[in-house]
């Protein structure tokens, strides 16, 4: 028996932001890869927690539709809120999570009135420069102003937030761009309440466009910290169902990168099967 739950993501508004399963499991034995990947696969969410206690910690591990997956920042902050809204874990207590490759991640709840919010910090992933890609600019269908590559995605700017929100990449060509997994394509804002904007596309992930992207935003951070001179940033993802992601480089240490953002429940049950 396990307790299913959708959460959405970095929004205070119902069927916005990014979707997140979180399955608690009781029994991780239960529980082997292909059962979790099936899991995955019949929600088709961009990505299901699974989520195991294991003493004062709970080890944590995301899979997308077709794969596991090495991060996810909105389905680690959809756990934290799983955990304190079932009452599994006591509201006032950090949920600290052991994960298989990006090692402990700690998330707590952030003191606010009028919606339930999270943080959780996580390995900065800042960017080296590098070459376009050869034929990535044909795939997004948009010139590309620079390309930074990191051990999760690789970050490309383009002129302007219209660019962005303008943005329809050809699924096949984006799949077939040789060394690209995955891209988060970004700008500067238009809008003074925002610092940045994007949209994150993975299609070889089983992806095709990633509503609110958590794990993006620990290489958004750094590579708008540096243009801007600010480490505490707000970024707005354009995608249809949007999201705001609050992000907070160099905290708390000059490695890592708090990503705070607003959650609501959409719903719970039990995974009968």
């Amino acid at each position: 028996m396990a307790t299913l739950l959708c959460i959405d993501t970095f929004t205070r508004e119902p069927f916005r932001g990014n979707p997140a399963g979180v399955c608690l499991v009781d029994d991780p034995d239960a529980f082997p890869e292909a059962r979790m990947q099936a899991i995955a696969a019949e929600l088709l969410l961009s990505e299901t927690a699974f989520v195991a206690s294991h003493g004062d910690r709970y080890s944590l591990r995301w899979f997308t539709p077709t794969q596991e997956a090495l991060l996810c920042g909105h389905a680690t902050l959809a756990s934290a809120h799983a955990l304190w809204t079932t009452g599994a874990l006591d509201a006032d207590r950090a949920a600290r999570f052991s994960t298989r490759w990006k090692g402990e991640l700690t998330a707590r709840r952030v003191a606010d009135s009028t919606s339930a919010t999270v943080a959780v910090d996580f390995p900065a992933a800042p960017s080296t420069r590098v070459e376009t890609p050869n034929g990535l600019e044909v795939a997004i269908g948009s010139p590309v102003s620079a390309v930074g590559s990191n051990n999760l995605h690789h970050v490309v700017e383009v002129a302007d937030e219209e660019t962005v929100r303008a943005l329809s990449p050809d699924r096949a060509l984006l799949e077939a761009v040789p060394g690209v997994e995955a891209i988060t394509v970004t700008a500067r804002s238009e809008d003074p309440s925002f610092d940045f904007v994007s949209r994150y596309f993975a299609p070889r992930h089983g992806i095709v466009e990633d509503p609110a992207t958590g794990s993006a935003h620990t290489s958004l951070g750094p590579w708008w910290a540096d243009r801007l001179g600010r480490t505490e940033l707000v970024g707005h993802q354009v995608s249809r169902r949007t999201g705001v992601v609050r992000v907070r480089v160099g905290d708390p240490s000059p490695d890592r990168v708090t990503i705070e953002g607003d959650l609501v429940t959409v719903w719970q049950g039990e995974l009968l099967a």
